[in-house]
């Protein structure tokens, strides 16, 4: 197994830097170990990918996605063949329905 992060992922990624950093007024520094944390836990999917939740905003696409949650984060993910999918880090506190796209 081997954990690969989509465009999409970066993407949200990128987009919850700049709210944390501008609009949190958190720190460089706490940022930096916030974001540590959701990528080791992604990367460690590798061995846990079952022990978590499906996200019930995504069943209707079909690919049983789950999800991981660090803070008000939640990493989203799925489980394709040899492959995991990090598809998303999601702050739970937009509204959900965003997350169907």
């Amino acid at each position: 197994m081997k954990v690969i992060y989509t465009d999409r992922a970066h993407d949200s990624l990128a987009d919850l830097t700049d709210f944390l950093l501008e609009e949190q007024g958190w720190s460089l520094e706490k940022f930096l170990t916030f974001r540590a944390k959701l990528l080791d836990k992604a990367d460690n999917l590798v061995t846990t990918y079952n022990h978590y939740q499906r996200e019930d905003y995504l069943e209707h696409l079909g690919k049983n996605h789950r999800r991981i949650i660090e803070g008000n984060v939640k990493i989203i993910y799925r489980v394709e063949k040899y492959s995991i999918y990090v598809t998303d880090f999601f702050d739970s506190r937009q509204d959900p329905e965003k997350m169907k796209g």
